[in-house]
């Protein structure tokens, strides 16, 4: 199955009402905030620096780079209206940062109009991740940086037995909402294809084992995708949900993926 973010036609009003919310909880993690930070702290911004968040969703990113010393300006895009009209919503005390709809691999913005530019969880869900890194590289001034932080879908696990049934969801998350999940591990190298040359690079590992918040909403995600292709029946998918939740609850759960950030700059 395709990931989702392909045809985002496709993607219903309760889906977008979830993952709109799922993205404010992922960024209100104590383990993605700090990632965020660490990353953003690599990044030298000249004083008034203008921003491209691409791919902001509903814009926690961007308000803590609206924020970030140094910066002067935040621009964020999205091709999903709804995110950004939640961003908007989010972000209305904050003048410094706009919104707008936009396609990652045609970006409307002048050549090197941008000093740094973010693709924050972005390029694993686009085909052809060249072209947007085209345009990146195209939008940056001389000397202008950008900053990437996506996960290592290869890495993402629940189990905590060999054949665990669980796992089974999370492979199915991964197979409904990422296209490349290898692509972190090739990025150095597409870096330098598309004009940049690659320098700081981070690893942040998201672990979760009481209350977990990301990680179990993967896997419950997995089951109803599971059930939405026919590949398992509801009493089954209720019965997988019923554990995941059992797990949580008796602190046996277990649930990890590894993050990379790494930084670049343009030739």
């Amino acid at each position: 199955m395709p990931d989702i973010y392909v045809n985002p036609e496709a993607i219903s009003a309760a889906q977008l009402d979830d993952m709109k919310l799922s993205l404010e909880r992922r960024a209100a993690t104590r383990q993605q905030s700090a990632a965020l930070t660490s990353y953003l702290g690599d990044v030298q911004f000249p004083d008034g620096a203008r921003v491209l968040d691409i791919g902001c969703g509903t814009g926690p990113q961007s308000r803590t780079l609206a924020a970030w010393p140094g910066v002067g300006e935040v621009v964020g895009v999205d091709q999903l209206e709804p995110f950004l009209a939640r961003a908007r919503e989010l972000a209305a005390d904050l003048p410094n940062l706009t919104f707008q709809q936009a396609d990652a691999r045609n970006l409307p913005f002048a050549d090197a109009s941008f000093d740094v530019v973010v693709l924050h969880t972005l390029l694993t869900h686009v085909p052809g991740p060249e072209e947007v890194l085209a345009e990146v590289n195209r939008v940056l001034r001389p000397g202008g940086r950008v900053a990437i932080y996506d996960g290592d879908f290869t890495t993402m696990s629940v189990s905590t037995s060999d054949a665990d049934p669980l796992q089974g969801c999370i492979d199915a998350f991964v197979e409904g909402n990422v296209h490349d999940k290898w692509l972190v591990r090739r990025l150095p190298s597409v870096l330098v294809a598309a004009g940049f040359t690659p320098e700081a690079a981070r690893s942040h590992g998201h672990l979760e084992t009481a209350s977990p918040v990301l990680t179990r909403g993967w896997t419950e995600r997995g089951a109803l995708y599971l059930t939405q292709w026919g590949r398992i029946d509801q009493a089954m998918a209720d019965a997988l949900v019923a554990e995941c939740r059992r797990r949580a609850e008796t602190d046996t759960f277990y649930g990890f993926m590894n993050y990379v950030s790494i930084l670049a700059t343009k030739v």
